[in-house]
């Protein structure tokens, strides 16, 4: 039987009584059970934090001594208990080491998506997907007008501008897929990379994910050549470079908004859209959807009484 109360959303995040810990905690907790090290999700201070081998890495160089009293690293497939819930973790493909957190209790099984992605991503492990009675799954762009045109085809667009260009992406995962998109399809192109994302770049490759040539960014370098060149800074750069000349100004999102008024819109989106939401619930085939970060309320109109969708948030 499912249990209502499995996973109940509070001010510290998704909490399980059943098994005391909690899914991607906002405030430091005992047991936090981490999808992955974006900043939403994987914040500092938890006393023992269950992750795989990539999320542990990255919060260490974000947090320093204060990312977890102590990490439990846990391999995909490889299962442990909290109290009398089994977990195990599976690819989530949003970025390297990203995780959904499978669940289960009572002979019912519980699948929290984290963030999640059905594009192919070579700087990311492939989707999973499991069977389960209860899929929690994110519902950042659930509306069935948001479509994610593909990826390859959208960084093909950088290709048409001869001039510099300023591209602003998220430090960690977004930038690592972006150049190794620019790599493999706009060879042409030479890579500068922001200072304060290289480091994500080093424990990318020290993970064995080749992300192709890039070099850190130059003053010299940008200001010697006047055509050819991308540099990759993070968003907090992105906003300060406002006044930026001689540069086309990129930002890569699949927020629409952040692709208004720009010189190029690069809609490149690390989360599913509508179409792929529908996708993995086919393929997880739960009995009841919870949804968890954005609206659910499409989701729950689309299926109308032919499937249960509970909204956590």
């Amino acid at each position: 039987m499912i249990l209502d109360d499995f996973i109940v959303p509070g001010p510290a995040g998704l909490y399980c009584v059943y098994g005391d810990f909690y899914l991607d905690p906002k405030i430091p907790v005992k047991h936090a059970v981490i999808s992955h090290a974006h900043g939403d999700h994987a914040i500092s201070g938890n006393q023992d934090v269950y992750c795989t081998k990539p999320t542990s890495l990255f919060m260490l160089h974000r947090y320093k001594k204060f990312a977890a009293s102590e990490f439990h690293i846990k391999e995909y497939g490889e299962s442990f208990n909290l109290k009398s819930v089994k977990i195990s973790f599976i690819s989530a493909g949003h970025m390297a080491g990203s995780a959904q957190v499978v669940m289960e209790y009572l002979g019912v099984r519980y699948i929290y998506s984290g963030d999640y992605k059905l594009q192919t991503d070579p700087t990311s492990e492939p989707i999973q997907f499991m069977e389960a009675d209860v899929f929690i799954t994110e519902t950042t762009f659930a509306d069935p007008d948001t479509r994610h045109p593909d990826a390859e085809t959208e960084i093909t667009n950088l290709s048409k501008i001869t001039s510099n260009i300023m591209l602003g992406a998220y430090a960690l995962g977004k930038s690592q897929r972006i150049v190794r998109l620019i790599s493999d399809h706009c060879p042409e192109k030479r890579i500068l990379v922001h200072h304060s994302i290289m480091p994500f770049m080093k424990i990318y490759e020290q993970l064995g994910i080749s992300l192709g040539k890039y070099e850190v960014y130059d003053r010299k370098v940008m200001k010697n050549n006047h055509s050819g060149m991308v540099y990759i800074v993070p968003p907090m750069v992105y906003r300060s470079y406002i006044k930026a000349i001689n540069v086309v100004r990129v930002f890569a999102s699949g927020w629409k908004h952040l692709n208004n008024n720009r010189e190029l819109s690069l809609c490149i989106s690390d989360h599913v859209d509508w179409n792929d939401i529908i996708t993995a619930i086919e393929q997880v085939k739960p009995k009841e959807v919870w949804t968890n970060h954005g609206s659910g309320t499409e989701l729950k109109a689309h299926f109308n009484e032919k499937l249960v969708v509970k909204l956590l948030n």
